[in-house]
């Protein structure tokens, strides 16, 4: 149970390309020591979900290095959602995940000196780090100059990715994304 609290059973994850790279494995601190990093892939494999969304909160300056920090206050931001929402933040946030991972986007190809953007299909791998960054970037922009402290930022931006609302920072760049690769195709 994750901090004692929220069970790992019963989270179901919809999208059936991002399931191999969602790791639920039940934890109760989320703080692996990097144990992931020298093999390739093996971050997807056992990494829970949880610590990384608490390494992509760790991304800004001032706040770098500082894991426990960063625990503490995911651990106050699901608090949170349980007590708006009242389902299981895990789920809430698994289904952010899948709201706000694009599913195209596009890359730069040049041919003799001119270059176009050509629409391109993105890796399950890449749209969950894409996912969480996003919703990482929207919780510290939404408390920057804010009254609103930062574990009601990151609930808000869950809660918002999770119901697919376009009010949520991560919702409206995968949106953005996906635009511009329409129109690159």
């Amino acid at each position: 149970m994750l901090f004692g609290k929220w069970s790992f059973d019963g989270i179901e994850i919809k999208d059936p390309g991002l399931t191999r790279y969602i790791c639920l494995k039940p934890v109760f601190l989320p703080h692996s020591s990097g144990r992931h990093e020298h093999q390739r892939f093996y971050k997807s494999q056992t990494m829970s979900i949880i610590e990384r969304l608490v390494n992509k909160m760790m991304k800004t300056g001032r706040n770098s290095g500082k894991k426990q920090k960063a625990i503490n206050l995911l651990r106050g931001a699901f608090e949170i959602i349980y007590l708006r929402v009242g389902k299981n933040p895990i789920q809430v946030l698994v289904t952010a995940i899948e709201n706000s991972a694009p599913r195209e986007e596009t890359t730069r190809i040049s041919y003799g000196g001119i270059v176009y953007h050509q629409a391109v299909d993105v890796a399950p791998q890449r749209r969950v780090d894409l996912a969480l960054k996003y919703l990482a970037e929207g919780a510290w922009k939404a408390s920057f100059d804010s009254v609103k402290t930062i574990e009601e930022c990151l609930a808000d931006e869950l809660i918002n990715a999770a119901n697919n609302n376009p009010k949520s920072y991560a919702v409206k760049q995968k949106e953005n994304k996906e635009r511009i690769a329409r129109s690159a195709r």
